[in-house]
């Protein structure tokens, strides 16, 4: 189990970059696949980006391809979605979500399969 502290949400115009954080203090870090979920309000969650425990390999739902980029650092344990060109269809609660796999490489695209999540950090986006 790992535990993880979402953080850099914020209120931003149409346009603007904004950078989420996704931090831990487990030691095993490096041995989960990480993703990113969000949920907007009367929505159901859904898969932003994801990256394997290596870093090597990432995949982005089609909506946010080129927008977004997830990276991960394991040497201090941490995670980050850079996104870039926010729409207000991005308004949403991001969460940060790990996934134990024995894969260096697979990169985890289905909520079931997360079990340690963060608290979530609101982004919201004005017209």
């Amino acid at each position: 189990q790992v535990q993880l502290v979402d953080s850099g949400g914020g209120l931003v115009q149409t346009g603007d970059s904004l950078t989420l954080s996704c931090a831990t203090a487990g030691r095993t870090f490096s041995n989960y696949a990480l993703a990113w979920f969000r949920q907007a309000p009367g929505k159901e969650r859904e898969f932003v980006a994801g990256v394997s425990r290596s870093g090597t390999h990432t995949w982005y739902t089609d909506s946010v391809r080129g927008r977004f980029t997830i990276s991960r650092d394991n040497a201090k344990g941490a995670a980050y979605l850079q996104m870039n060109s926010l729409k207000p269809e991005d308004t949403a609660v991001y969460y940060c979500a790990a996934a134990s796999v024995g894969s260096q490489i697979a990169v985890v695209v289905t909520s079931h399969e997360y079990v340690d999540w963060g608290q979530g950090t609101q982004v919201t986006v004005s017209p």
